[in-house]
């Protein structure tokens, strides 16, 4: 993976929201329970380094959903809360692209390398991902900055959260983002002079 600070790798935060931590609410079962947590220490990191940075919001237009804007769920959880100054992209589709300026601000600032960390890897993380890779951006995906939930089959089987997560992972890997790792990633950004 080369990267530079010349590069500005933008930090995308996908959907780190409170509605999530309702696990029963989205299948039940969940894995990588740190993710959150190596999230915000990549956001830590791109602070430090004054690299820029994007939070992503779902604002679902269903009134029920635990991330509808007039629902507690639909904030930022506490470990990666936007600083002042820090763009925060508001959504309704999974993609980040979809409907919003994102693209546009990320051409603007002339910014080609994304790395993208968030919730969940089947849905918004992956096709926020297949949408920067097909728009030509340099991609990375951390592996275990991303989470998702388990599934129903349509027979009705249950598929684990890590598989779920593992299988999206694997449909990524070199068509759409490099996987990478938290600690992989920060040994990278800390070597820039």
């Amino acid at each position: 993976m080369s990267i530079t600070k010349s590069d500005k790798p933008a930090l995308l935060l996908i959907d780190i929201q409170k509605g999530f931590d309702n696990v029963a609410y989205w299948g039940g079962q969940r894995n990588n329970l740190d993710a959150e947590n190596k999230a915000g220490e990549l956001l830590q990191l791109w602070r430090e380094h004054q690299l820029p940075i994007f939070h992503i919001q779902h604002c679902s237009s269903i009134p029920t959903s635990l991330l509808n804007e007039n629902n507690e769920g639909n904030e930022f959880k506490d470990v990666v809360k936007p600083a002042a100054g820090e763009a925060i992209i508001k959504k309704n589709v999974n993609s980040a692209f979809i409907g919003t300026n994102l693209k546009e601000q990320l051409d603007n600032n002339k910014i080609t390398k994304l790395v993208i960390v968030g919730l969940t890897t089947d849905h918004c993380v992956s096709t926020t991902t297949r949408m920067a890779g097909n728009f030509g951006f340099d991609t990375f995906l951390v592996t275990d900055a991303t989470a998702t939930f388990n599934k129903k089959g349509i027979d009705g089987q249950n598929f684990s959260a890590e598989l779920i997560h593992e299988t999206a992972l694997a449909s990524l890997n070199g068509e759409f983002a490099t996987l990478v790792s938290t600690d992989f990633l920060k040994q990278k950004i800390n070597s820039i002079k």
